[in-house]
């Protein structure tokens, strides 16, 4: 026998244990000759107690009675548990001392026009080249697009490419006319 059949068969057996052990160990419903009441027959009224005529008036004097005062348990519930090893220290105020004047604040930095063209370039990713006879066409990947860009191409609507080499890339900034030159290389961001 396989391992499947043998699992079969022990689970087989354990259920006709449990169904049989069920069947042994249910409830059974008894039944008696004589009932203690007979169905439909009117209660007894003189096993019930009759009611006064004081028990059907509210009686109102119980409430103006004075109830005695409770002298029972007295106990401190906001004492500690444990006083024995417990002592009160005093604790000495010092004295606020003031606070030191804040350093000033440093005066922001104006970033050249030739910085901030870097860092706007520096988004750009180079990809690689495509020489085809005197033309060179760079491949530039920014924000998962991919432009490409010759002599003459605008970039970003603010830069001018001047010029295209193997390991440089020369641009013109449009306003300002300052010129940047960019090393390139391969799979690496423009402005590093």
């Amino acid at each position: 026998m396989n391992r499947q059949k043998v699992a079969l068969v022990i689970l087989l057996v354990i259920f006709a244990i449990s169904l049989g052990y069920c069947l042994l160990r249910r409830p059974q419903q008894r039944t008696l000759d004589k009932l203690k009441f007979a169905p439909g027959v009117k209660a007894d009224s003189a096993r019930i107690p009759a009611r006064s005529q004081d028990e059907k008036r509210l009686r109102l004097d119980l409430l103006d009675r004075e109830l005695p005062r409770f002298s029972g348990f007295h106990r401190n519930i906001f004492r500690p548990l444990f006083s024995e090893g417990m002592s009160i220290r005093r604790v000495v105020a010092r004295p606020v001392l003031p606070a030191p004047l804040p350093a000033p604040l440093p005066q922001p930095v104006v970033k050249s026009p030739a910085q901030i063209a870097m860092e706007d370039v520096g988004r750009f990713t180079f990809l690689g080249y495509l020489q085809k006879g005197n033309r060179r066409t760079v491949f530039l990947s920014r924000d998962n697009e991919i432009i490409l860009v010759r002599k003459g191409d605008k970039i970003a609507g603010k830069y001018e490419v001047a010029a295209i080499s193997e390991e440089v890339l020369t641009i013109n900034l449009l306003q300002g006319g300052e010129q940047i030159v960019i090393p390139l290389q391969q799979n690496r961001a423009l402005g590093r």
